[in-house]
């Protein structure tokens, strides 16, 4: 029986090395990219747990799709280095559209889940060369993280996302990111570009009324609300379902409009 893919590859960001999984095609070429991101640590699934299962679906979006797929533990998680904030992990996920541009990949797609889904409209929002998002579970905004920021460090601790005594320096600079980075206002940034906004109708976390919210920012979302499902649609299979047949419409619009 094969053991299953893990992050056995690394990439720097801001001079942080990362854990990292890089799925190839099979076929000629890189084909489109992909940068896939989990989310915030929770009880029970603290830091060195996250995106545990994400290489297995890079792996398969490799395979299945003709894809090359990169996916990151973010700063503080699994075995990279840094400690959590949000402009650190914005700086990761650009730091991964950059590795997969410089593999020559046709073009750059983001997907993520839970507060990296937030992050991926965000930094598709200011990245020109991010052709289109998916975000799962996304929250809109941030504001509850912002109104209890001492809080929020004390939980990073306990989840193991901030590891370093003393951190954050900066304090008042690390809390004013949870109010100034929201998906709601990357969704009308990353206009017209296309949007898959998904959310689980029972999600416990994230209520799904912040995924209307994102997609009424954005005007011609894609916005699907998976019936029943929780908030770890990562494990779905309707959801990843959903996924993968966006990102096979999207390779094929890039194609029909001479973007490879």
């Amino acid at each position: 029986m094969a053991s299953s893919p893990t992050m056995d590859d690394t990439l720097l960001s801001s001079g942080f090395r990362l854990s990292a999984h890089l799925a190839s095609p099979a076929g000629p070429g890189p084909g489109p990219g992909l940068v896939l991101c989990h989310g915030f640590p929770v009880r029970g699934r603290e830091a060195p747990a996250s995106g545990k299962s994400f290489p297995e679906l890079a792996d398969r979006i490799a395979v299945e799709m003709g894809w090359t797929v990169l996916t990151i533990n973010f700063r503080g998680c699994g075995r990279s280095e840094g400690d959590f904030s949000m402009s650190g992990w914005l700086d990761d996920i650009h730091a991964a559209v950059n590795h997969l541009v410089e593999l020559g990949v046709s073009g750059v797609w983001l997907a993520g889940y839970g507060s990296g889904g937030a992050l991926c409209i965000v930094e598709g929002a200011r990245n020109n060369r991010v052709l289109g998002v998916a975000a799962s579970a996304a929250p809109a905004d941030f504001h509850d993280w912002a109104d209890k920021p001492r809080r929020l460090v004390e939980h990073s601790r306990q989840v193991g996302v901030i590891k370093t005594a003393g951190f954050p320096r900066n304090f008042d600079a690390w809390a004013a990111d949870f109010r100034q980075i929201t998906a709601v206002s990357g969704a009308a940034e990353l206009a017209p570009r296309p949007l898959l906004v998904m959310h689980g109708e029972a999600d416990d976390l994230v209520p799904s009324l912040d995924a209307r919210v994102i997609a009424d920012a954005h005007g011609t979302a894609e916005l699907r609300i998976i019936g029943g499902g929780g908030h770890e649609l990562r494990h779905d299979p309707r959801a990843v379902a959903v996924l993968l047949g966006w990102l096979s419409r999207q390779h094929n619009a890039a194609v029909a409009a001479g973007g490879s």
